[in-house]
């Protein structure tokens, strides 16, 4: 018998807050994390602004100075989020079986900082200059295994890296991980830290940045006519996720139930998504079937919202052809007009605004769609905050290559 799965922690570290309470009042108060690139020297981009995470250090979440320096940011700022959870979780790993305590962390590009200052250093000063933690900071696995190794858990440790997607295909395999018995724990979801010269440089000549440099706080629009490309942002989210019994025997709060997850691949094209959303429909129906739910119970979607035209239109479609009729009465915002796009965070991040949506009762705002373009006419939530008792929700993230993911939650309900 499959086990029930709870959400049980929240821990962010995001371009408008850090904590689950910072994050989302900013996103209620429709608050903007977007300004001018502050990383490096971006005078000479296209594109100027993004979404940075500021006031965070590493050091104040167990991790001493020299340790530190041997972290790239996209691990930094994983371990911040999965410290923040676990203490939100009320946690006190002492006391559990560390075998069946694991972790899943996505990222879409991993230490693209690190590999920078390894060429650079390589280059300049030659190969003997090369740090002997390069390779270490380099690679993607580090993400998960740095907060395994910061935590101690030694169950599961997996990294995915599905591009956009990895966030939510984390959080999905972990689920799937505690349903089938073999953890009791599980930290899983994404960081992205690609604020960075390469990353920047490489989407802005793809032309799918926004370059509205003199209003960074209005540039990221999605489903709006006047949208000319997403905004990048940086940034972690892990959930605590537990076994039903295993958290109610210690008294732990839910925020929500994990019911269902759906993934699925576009095999269609490294960037653009399939013509008519017909994988991203297919990829949400798998997500329902698995939850056992109605769609008629579906009263809240957080979508991928990316502020670009394929997306924006193809995410728009493919909910109309599923939900049908019943497609006008459901929310739906995106959470990246306010924190940008946070990559392999992103629906990790995405993840926790639909268990505090849950929670509070209130869903946030979509900023800057004045004037949604033509024929997207589902309800954005472009009014400002709304109270909103969400039943069943579900987060979309479609990445570049095709990978499609799809979480669904609902109330717990015992």
């Amino acid at each position: 018998m499959e086990k029930r799965v709870v959400i049980t922690g929240l821990g962010a570290v995001t371009p408008v807050g850090i904590g689950k309470e910072n994050f989302y009042n900013a996103l209620l108060a429709g608050q903007s994390g977007i300004g001018p690139i502050t990383r490096f020297d971006a005078s000479d981009y296209a594109t100027r602004i993004a979404g940075e995470v500021k006031d965070f250090d590493v050091t104040n979440y167990g991790v001493d100075k020299k340790e530190a320096r041997r972290m790239d940011r996209s691990v930094e700022l994983a371990i911040g989020a999965a410290v923040l959870a676990c203490e939100d979780a009320d946690l006190d790993l002492d006391k559990q079986d560390l075998d069946r305590c694991g972790t899943v962390v996505g990222t879409g590009i991993g230490g693209i900082d690190s590999i920078h200052e390894v060429y650079e250093t390589l280059f300049e000063k030659g190969p003997g200059r090369v740090s002997p933690f390069a390779v270490p900071m380099m690679i993607a696995n580090m993400t998960s295994a740095r907060v395994s190794i910061r935590l101690g858990l030694k169950g599961p440790v997996i990294t995915d890296v599905t591009a956009c997607t990895s966030g939510t295909n984390a959080i999905g395999d972990a689920f799937r991980i505690i349903q089938r018995g073999d953890a009791d724990i599980m930290f899983a979801g994404g960081t992205e830290a690609a604020v960075s010269p390469a990353a920047v440089a490489g989407f802005a000549a793809m032309k799918a940045m926004s370059t509205r440099n003199d209003e960074p706080t209005k540039a990221s629009r999605p489903f709006d006519r006047d949208r000319d490309g997403f905004v990048m942002g940086e940034g972690s989210g892990i959930v605590v996720l537990e076994e039903l019994e295993h958290a109610k025997a210690r008294g732990a709060h839910i925020y929500a139930e994990v019911v269902g997850y759906g993934t699925n691949g576009d095999a269609y094209h490294i960037t653009a998504p399939a013509p008519g959303g017909v994988q991203a429909r297919k990829c949400m129906e798998l997500a329902i079937k698995d939850a056992g739910i109605d769609p008629k119970d579906v009263n809240y979607i957080n979508a991928h919202g990316t502020s670009t035209g394929l997306n924006d239109k193809n995410e728009t479609l493919a909910i109309k052809e599923l939900f049908g009729d019943h497609a006008k009465d459901i929310a739906v915002n995106s959470t990246k007009s306010m924190t940008g796009h946070l990559l392999g965070a992103a629906g990790a991040i995405e993840t926790i605004v639909m268990a505090m949506a849950i929670e509070t009762g209130k869903v946030h705002p979509t900023i800057n769609c004045d004037n949604p373009d033509e024929g997207l006419d589902l309800d954005y939530v472009r009014e400002g905050a709304r109270d909103l008792q969400v039943k069943c929700a579900l987060s979309n993230s479609f990445g570049f290559g095709g990978h499609n993911g799809t979480l669904c939650v609902r109330r717990y309900e015992g």
